[in-house]
């Protein structure tokens, strides 16, 4: 271990040795790999409450195979290579690492061995494959990690009762919500630092709430209801709240941990690590446990090779996708499910196991979405047979498994789903092959979830062979945007599943031309939308209001790769991360496109808004509270004029400070003139030259060609 060295003592070795602190670019310094200086971290003592890893006891790579038939010494050299056999397929056995003891008395096998693998993962991945395996009819695999039977011996014979601590209230995680001002809180990190911030935009200014170094090893994320901030380290992972304080409230014991997903209610915490093989030949080995997040109990894990996670099952490591678990619709965290080669995996959380023991058969499925709002599965089968079998769109109810609805598809070669938020529709973009199988067309298959029968609708574009570049619903409301086109500057259409005359039927609102725009951005609260080009148009923004058909204002965030919109839609945020050296820091605009404030910060990583939780008040209510606006605006208006005049007074005093501190400078300088006047006079022998008069104004004026125009004449020369 490292002797501790505080930072009085590296600043004044640095003084010793002429170095300048300032000037040292921290980030670029790497350290060798398990070397930290003495330096801890915050999480250091989180695995030495919890039992300690299985690698740092020495034996965590040594399993003990239990309920081996007891052999005569003839027959040992068979039994070795049938376990030999069995065990070398999941990892690499170490030279001399199967011992299998024997009966000094009858020199028969005793029934069990140890066998020791190159690594500790692959000793729990061979237990968690084989224990329960079936040599025969009386010879069942019983297999453990040899230190759990350190662990089991260390149980005390007397039993003692659990000692009960008294209950303290803990600190109100949703205080923030009651904020006077009504403002959102937003998460950054830049740099060493992870800041979170009120954004005042009264003030035209972030206003800081708790701000910390090293509070993360990569990355940080709010849970989906904005109750936890959740921070990433190389023990596990950590979730923080409070009103400004942000304490620890539970830590995930989970080493090296690369991702983390909350479920949408925040009830569970998933966390996600993949390990280097040991055998060149094998795969990446993955670790996935989803938590309690009240509790930080293990609910359940998932461990193997990473080819038994694979989208679809198709290979390679690149072939993950994140989130592996995806959670069913809604709040109640009741089911979860991922995909696998030729089945959808769904789980229930009461007792974390499948749903009637049993995974839903579907053949060759390579994709699958959940409802936002419901426990309804859209599945993706393509075709196959050469064509002779259509691809299918599947709704499949959970968890019945009853399948609601199904489309058939033809020529398909890709096919994308998008869910509305409420769950209300569903639309499945599908390219399809030309009859020459030379290029391809797009269309959308739109289906309304909650009508009898569920109806679908096939949308096509004015120009089918126009490629899809955007797609895109309005959250909450029943239209969508589309952005399409080849070439360099494409169009933007908008649609709506509701008309004025028939609510049945999709129509289009209108189609934009010649926009500057790749990616849409929808307010969270419907009837605004950002047109934004990114990455080749450079941060082009157009701010449409699809009410009124109108643009309403135009703007640009030179190189932005991020945007967001907060949750109430009334602020966007666009962020410039450190994929570019240059200009990092985010700008924070109105929703009709007015830059209210900016902020550059180097090393830029991260912008995140707090989600908030969705509105207590119902439809009714809101709609109320809508109708009469003007009665409650009154009250903001004299607010919003109270803080117009102190920003005018805060001018006002900075103009003042500006104007003062500038005549001083002047004064300082004149008296100092006044001052060394007799010193000018000596060095001029005499002669002052000082005085008004010593000087001859002149005026000179200087003539200069601006250009030159020749003119030609032609003559005839006949005439002449």
């Amino acid at each position: 271990m490292a002797e501790v060295v505080s930072m009085e003592d590296i600043e004044a070795q640095a003084k010793i040795f002429g170095i300048d602190l300032s000037s040292v670019d921290l980030d670029s310094i790497t350290v060798p790999p398990g070397e930290d200086f003495g330096i801890k971290s915050d999480d250091e003592e989180v695995l030495q409450e919890e039992d300690p890893p299985e690698y740092e006891a020495g034996f965590g790579n040594i399993i003990v195979v239990d309920n081996l038939p007891v052999v005569p010494p003839e027959k040992f050299e068979k039994l070795e290579g049938v376990v030999r056999k069995i065990y070398s397929q999941i990892g690499v056995i170490k030279e001399g690492g199967l011992w299998m003891p024997v009966n000094p008395e009858t020199k028969k096998t005793l029934g069990y061995c140890f066998i020791e693998y190159s690594t500790p993962q692959e000793a729990e991945l061979a237990r968690e494959k084989t224990h329960g395996y079936k040599l025969d009819k009386s010879h069942i695999f019983a297999v453990n990690m040899f230190d759990d039977f350190e662990k089991y011996m260390k149980v005390p014979d007397e039993w003692t009762p659990a000692e009960i601590t008294p209950y303290t209230p803990g600190e109100n995680l949703q205080q923030w919500l009651t904020d006077e001002k009504a403002r959102d809180q937003f998460a950054i990190r830049a740099g060493t630092f992870t800041e979170v911030f009120w954004n005042d935009a009264r003030q035209l200014m972030p206003e800081l709430v708790y701000h910390r170094q090293y509070w993360t090893d990569s990355f940080v994320q709010w849970s989906p209801l904005g109750t936890y901030l959740a921070t990433v380290h190389r023990q596990g992972a950590a979730v923080w709240g409070g009103a400004t304080t942000f304490n620890r409230l539970m830590r995930f014991a989970h080493p090296q941990v690369k991702l983390i997903d909350f479920s949408p209610g925040e009830k569970y915490l998933i966390t996600y690590s993949s390990h280097e093989p040991s055998n060149p030949r094998d795969t990446h080995r993955v670790v996935l446990n989803i938590f309690d997040v009240r509790t930080g109990k293990v609910m359940r894990d998932f461990k193997g090779n990473a080819d038994e996670f694979l989208t679809g099952g198709s290979g390679g490591v690149s072939g993950i996708s994140w989130p592996i678990f995806r959670w069913g619709g809604g709040r109640d965290d009741k089911y979860f499910a991922r995909i696998g080669k030729n089945m959808i995996s769904v789980y229930e959380t009461e007792t974390f196991t499948l749903i009637d023991k049993k995974s839903l058969k579907v053949e060759n499925v390579m994709d699958f979405s959940w409802s936002p709002a419901d426990p309804i599965l859209a599945l993706f089968v393509p075709e196959l047979g050469g064509g002779n079998q259509p691809a299918r769109v599947s709704l499949v109810q959970i968890p019945g498994k009853e399948e609601l609805r199904q489309k058939n598809l033809f020529s398909v070669s890709d096919c994308k789903m998008y869910w509305q938020s409420n769950g209300e529709y569903l639309a499945v973009k599908v390219d399809r092959y030309t009859k020459t199988k030379k290029s391809t067309y797009t269309g959308f298959e739109l289906f309304r979830i909650k009508e009898r029968d569920i109806p679908i609708e096939v949308l096509e574009l004015d120009n089918k062979n126009d490629k899809i570049v955007a797609f895109a619903w309005e959250p909450k409301g029943h239209r969508f945007a589309v952005i399409h086109g080849d070439g360099p500057r494409p169009d933007v259409s908008f649609y709506s599943m509701k008309t004025a005359n028939n609510t049945g039927r999709v129509s289009k609102l209108t189609t934009l031309k010649a926009k500057q725009a790749n990616a849409l951005y929808w307010s969270p609260a419907g009837r605004f939308i950002v047109l934004a080009g990114l990455k080749g148009f450079n941060g082009q923004l157009e701010f449409y209001n699809v009410d009124e058909l109108e643009t309403m204002a135009t703007g640009e965030h030179f190189m932005a790769t991020d945007i967001e919109w907060d949750p109430t839609g009334r602020y966007l945020a666009t962020s410039v991360t450190s994929v570019h050296e240059m200009e990092n820091g985010f700008y924070i605009w109105s929703f009709n496109g007015k830059l209210l404030y900016r902020i550059p910060k180097d090393h830029f990583f991260q912008f995140l808004w707090r989600p908030r939780p969705p509105s207590l008040l119902s439809a009714e209510k809101e709609e109320e509270i809508s109708r009469n606006l003007r009665k409650y605006s009154k009250k903001y208006e004299a607010e919003d004029q109270d803080v117009s005049l102190q920003l005018s007074e805060q001018d006002r005093k900075k103009r003042k400070m500006l104007q003062e501190e500038w005549e001083g400078w002047v004064s300082k300088w004149k008296q100092l003139h006044e001052e060394e006047r007799d010193l000018r006079v000596q060095l001029r022998d005499g002669e002052a030259s000082d005085e008004e008069e010593e000087y001859e104004a002149k005026e000179v004026e200087v003539e200069e060609v601006l250009d030159v125009t020749e003119e030609v004449v032609a003559f005839d020369l006949d005439q002449e």
